[in-house]
């Protein structure tokens, strides 16, 4: 797939058909998404596959985890507020997406059901626990972290898969780690859903809006 095509039209994957990833093709996709850039070289990455019965495991835990209301406790703490041009956009995000499922903003049954499947990775097949030893305090970290994930999603697109970038999936690290038999020196960042896209859903017809140009470039000496 020719690369502009692909940044332009990788989306978030919401929904999966069961047939599960070939492990020889993530491991083409990871040894791509390798080269992606890093500071210094540093390459703080390390990559952590799940599939099949570990990762069935993992998603009954999850879920039981939101439901029992357990206090997420992340590696990398996302920040608890957003400026209002940022929340703007997320709202408009769920405003459209909503609807296209179903239900409204309002119907906190039916988004609690949508946040049940998004710990249960929206039932891909497979999922890519990115995860580092270097300090949850630096900042260049997780700009490495976040090239590399991208790099993944994009890459995925020529072996006609679909991803969802779930910062959801790593709410309970312990949890994960115990699971998967992760070190607990590792702190995961990001969650990976991968695998092959059921096109017959609504929710991966949607295609979140970007700003124009005018919005967000500013022109200086030129």
């Amino acid at each position: 797939m020719d690369l502009i095509e692909a940044v332009k039209s990788r989306r978030s994957i919401r929904g999966y058909k069961p047939t599960p990833v070939a492990r020889d093709v993530i491991a083409q996709i990871i040894e791509v998404a390798k080269w992606a850039p890093s500071g210094s070289n540093t390459q703080p990455w390390e990559f952590f596959v799940l599939g099949g019965e570990v990762l069935a495991k993992l998603k009954e835990v999850l879920e039981q985890q939101f439901l029992g209301r357990a206090e997420p406790n992340p590696d990398f703490p996302v920040a608890s507020s957003l400026s209002e041009v940022y929340r703007e956009r997320r709202v408009a995000l769920v405003s459209a997406l909503y609807p296209l499922l179903g239900f409204s903003r309002e119907d906190r049954e039916r988004r609690q059901e949508w946040y049940l499947k998004m710990m249960r990775a929206f039932d891909a097949p497979n999922v890519i626990f990115v995860a580092t030893e270097a300090d949850r305090g630096d900042p260049w970290v997780l700009f490495n972290i976040g090239a590399v994930t991208q790099t993944i999603a994009l890459v995925a697109l020529e072996f006609g898969l679909g991803t969802c970038i779930e910062g959801a999936l790593v709410q309970y690290p312990d949890v994960i780690r115990e699971i998967a038999d992760i070190p607990r020196s590792k702190k995961l960042a990001i969650g990976i859903a991968i695998g092959y896209p059921d096109w017959d859903l609504p929710a991966n017809k949607f295609r979140s809006s970007r700003e124009p140009l005018e919005k967000i470039v500013f022109w200086r000496g030129l």
